[in-house]
């Protein structure tokens, strides 16, 4: 059963080291993304599952344990899935093959800045090629398993806001982006079932197949939204929510 969620973005630029100058515009992001993992915290879950973009279409379960890098970007940050603050986590920890992809690294990195995990943690990486359908069918599978589940969902809206967006300027990108805000809010899970995957592709949109899942797992569960940020720094849209 679906206790709790917290919607947030996956830019790297999150974590300070990889921005110049740490962001400061990304500041109430930050903050936004840690009110967030207080109320998954706060809902004492059994288990908690990291959801997030994948490269390819997944899905791809990640244990804890997975580490992250931001090395790519040139700073000598490292994380691992289920790890504190202290390099630690609770539970069994394993030493699987392969890396999370940059998301789910920042889910990990959020996680250990905010020490919040405070259950089991399991990463879930999903991609664009993923139909609703069966992103959806994966949500309901995670909520029907025991146990109170808590998920915190990671992904960016779409990437075309302004003409310096990495996708450039289309003028569809903001009503997207408002339609995925109020859903949000509502936390209504047909809503986010019912985004369309070819116009979220075309938008360069990598929040679609997670927040469909989040949709799977949220039905019946009636929970309550609340929108905590919405921006679009850089161009790209950027949302945090909570649902409880």
């Amino acid at each position: 059963m679906l206790v709790a969620a917290a919607v947030c973005p996956c830019p790297p630029l999150l974590v300070p080291e990889v921005a110049a100058g740490a962001a400061p515009e990304l500041e109430p992001a930050r903050a936004a993304c840690a009110d967030a993992l207080g109320v998954l915290a706060a809902a004492r879950p059994d288990r908690l599952v990291v959801v997030g973009p994948a490269e390819g279409g997944g899905p791809e379960v990640y244990p804890a344990g997975t580490r992250g890098s931001f090395r790519g970007f040139g700073v000598d940050v490292d994380v691992r899935l289920g790890a504190g603050e202290d390099g630690t986590g609770g539970g069994a920890v394993a030493e699987p093959l392969g890396e999370l992809p940059y998301g789910l690294a920042v889910g990990a990195w959020l996680l250990a800045r905010t020490g919040r995990a405070g259950a089991p943690v399991e990463g879930l990486g999903v991609g664009p090629s993923l139909t609703a359908e069966r992103c959806v069918a994966l949500g309901r599978d995670l909520a029907g398993r025991p146990g109170r589940l808590a998920l915190l969902v990671l992904g960016d809206a779409s990437a075309c806001r302004t003409v310096k967006a990495p996708g450039y300027l289309d003028e569809r990108a903001a009503p997207f982006d408002a339609a995925v805000a109020r859903a949000l809010d509502a936390a209504d899970p047909a809503a986010l079932q019912a985004l369309d995957a070819e116009l979220a592709r075309e938008l360069k949109v990598s929040g679609r197949a997670p927040w469909q899942v989040l949709a799977g797992a949220a039905e019946g569960a009636d929970l309550a939204g609340t929108l905590l940020y919405e921006d679009a720094p850089y161009g790209v849209g950027y949302l945090v929510a909570a649902w409880s």
